[in-house]
Order: structure tokens, then C-alpha cells, then sequence
């Protein structure tokens, strides 16, 4: 797991959940033996990736739970993902949903996923190589769990077909697996995966957005290629014309967001070899380009969404 909100969101829920079993954090601490490597989030401890595996094994133990994990998983939101989820929210069905998964899930959260044909549907498949057998099990049902959770909020509840596989033994607990994750379940499979048949695939995201999606993909484009860094210039003024898009700040209120003088601006633009002019068009030709190949808007429709006649965006 890489450390970001949704991994801090996870910690936090699962230092509620333990909190209602009575074990405190500092219980916890001392009983996985790993008291350094944390950091402060709203008065609460946050776990490190090197430990997040044996933390989450102790705390199954402390709990006395063998669906902590599970239902850890339903208690986060979509909200915690951040870009992707957005992203997640605006895609037209669950099709594009699972592309946007496989190409972008890696640069938000691990373990990851892969995709192949079956049976005439869609295998997605768990990639864990991290953790004891014990340690892959729950991050399997943590997976799925928050891979049902967040499905049950874009498509309107159960997929009709899915069917989950663990690697794992069947449980004393197996009963209450298939109510929680809403989706057949099957134990000691030869892979952590989810079976989805061919005729859900079209299957609708009730908040699909083609609009919104231009740009959150366009987002977590920039995050994949790793042009999200917040110290260059450019990145930043692109980010303003993503989010602007349709509407399109110019550069003074550019420039006013970034809290720098147009001047300055212009001289840190020109340092790293580009203007402001130049980086509008690329982000305008970026985005008519996404538009056209994403939705059904003409050519003329486009231009007049995207801006195309530009002189009043820029001034140099």
C-alpha cells in the first residue's frame, strides 16, 4: 500500500473499529512491536508502509474479529481516493471503469490489478507478492471488500454474475462473506480474483459525467507520467487550465491562484523553457482532443466548449 489518503483513511477507520472491541492504539503498538515509523493525522497515528501488513495482522488478533477486515473495507469511500475516484465516478460504465483501474490504480494505492478474458467475460486479478500468507489473505479481503463497497455506490447495487475467488481455505466465518461483499464467493481458487460476465460490463456509473471525465483523466494522466510535482511552474499552470476547462482561467487569475505576480510567472515559465501561451495551447489541444474522441460533440462544438479563439485568454 503507498502511504496517501486513502491509507490513512483505512488506519483511521481501523483504529474506530478497535476502539469499540476496547483495544486502544498503544495496545496495538506494543503488541505488533513496531512503536516507530508514525506520523500524526488529526491526533491520530498513522501506520508506515514497511509495517501496515503486521499492524493489520495484529489488529484482527487484538479484535478477536475475522471480519474486521472485511468490513473494514466497506467503511471507506469513494471520496478517499481522491483524483481517481472522481475519475471513478465520472466514467460512462463499468467497462471504462476497470480500464481506468488497470492503467491507473498503480499510481494511487497497491496491490495491483490485471485483467483477462474468460469464459466470455473479464477476469480482474489481485497481484500480491508482499506478506505472509496470513498478511495476503487480508489484504485480499480488504481488496475485494472495498472493490464491492465502492461498485454497490457507482452501479446501483449488486452486478448480477460476479463471483469472487480466494486462494485461501474456507472459513468458520464463510457465511457472512457473500452477504458483505454482494457477489459469489468460492474459496481455495488457484488466484485472489473477481469474475465478471461479458453482459455487465456496459453495465451504466449512475454519476457518469463525460465532461468530468476528460479532466479527471487528464489528471491522473499527469500523476502516471509523474508531471504532478508541485515545484515546477508548468505543472502548476497546467493543472489550472485542466480544472478550468470550458472556462478557462487566464493568466492573470492564473497567476493570482499560484499567489505570484504575472511577471513572476512569466520568468518562471521562461526558466523552465515555455510560456504561458504555449502551455494553454497544449492543455486547449489536449483537452478538444480528449473531447472529440470521448463524446459525441461535432468538431464546431468543441471548439466552442474548449475556447479556440483564444486572444483575450493570454496576454505576453
Amino acid at each position: 500500500m503507498k502511504i496517501n489518503r486513502l491509507q490513512r483513511d483505512l488506519f483511521r477507520h481501523l483504529l474506530l473499529e478497535l476502539e469499540k472491541a476496547g483495544v486502544t492504539p498503544e495496545r496495538l503498538l506494543s503488541q505488533s512491536g513496531l512503536r516507530e515509523g508514525l506520523e500524526s493525522v488529526s491526533g491520530q497515528p498513522v501506520f508506515s508502509e514497511t509495517n501496515t501488513l503486521l499492524r493489520l495482522e495484529t489488529a484482527v488478533e487484538l479484535a478477536g474479529d475475522p471480519t474486521l477486515v472485511l468490513r473494514l473495507g466497506q467503511q471507506i469511500g469513494i471520496e478517499s481516493y481522491g483524483t481517481f475516484g472522481f475519475a471513478l465516478m465520472s466514467c460512462a460504465n463499468l467497462r471504462e471503469s476497470i480500464e481506468l483501474l488497470l492503467r491507473y490504480g498503480k499510481v494511487f494505492f497497491e496491490p495491483t490489478w490485471e485483467s483477462q478474458d474468460h469464459d466470455g467475460g473479464l477476469l480482474l486479478r489481485l497481484n500480491l507478492t508482499r506478506g505472509t500468507q496470513t498478511q495476503q489473505q487480508l489484504v485480499a479481503e480488504l481488496s475485494f471488500s472495498q472493490l464491492s463497497f465502492i461498485g454497490s455506490s457507482l452501479y446501483r447495487g449488486r452486478i448480477e454474475g460476479a463471483q469472487i475467488h480466494f486462494k485461501f481455505a474456507k472459513p468458520a466465518s464463510a457465511s457472512s462473506y457473500r452477504s458483505m461483499l454482494n457477489a459469489e464467493v468460492a474459496f481455495d481458487a488457484e488466484h485472489n480474483q473477481l469474475f465478471l460476465p461479458g453482459h455487465v460490463l456496459d453495465t451504466a456509473v449512475k454519476t457518469a459525467n463525460i465532461s468530468d471525465h476528460v479532466v479527471f483523466y487528464q489528471q491522473c494522466e499527469e500523476m502516471l507520467f509523474g508531471l504532478a510535482s508541485v515545484e515546477k511552474t508548468t505543472t502548476a499552470v497546467r493543472q489550472l487550465l485542466i480544472q478550468s476547462a470550458g472556462d478557462f482561467l487566464n493568466i492573470t487569475q492564473v497567476a493570482m491562484r499560484l499567489h505570484v505576480s504575472e511577471r513572476t510567472l512569466r520568468r518562471r515559465l521562461a526558466a523552465e523553457s515555455t510560456s504561458f501561451r504555449s502551455t494553454f495551447e497544449e492543455i486547449r489541444d489536449l483537452l478538444a482532443r480528449e473531447y472529440l474522441a470521448k463524446t459525441d460533440l461535432t468538431v464546431a462544438e468543441t471548439v466552442s466548449y474548449t475556447h479556440l479563439t483564444l486572444p483575450t485568454i493570454y496576454s505576453v
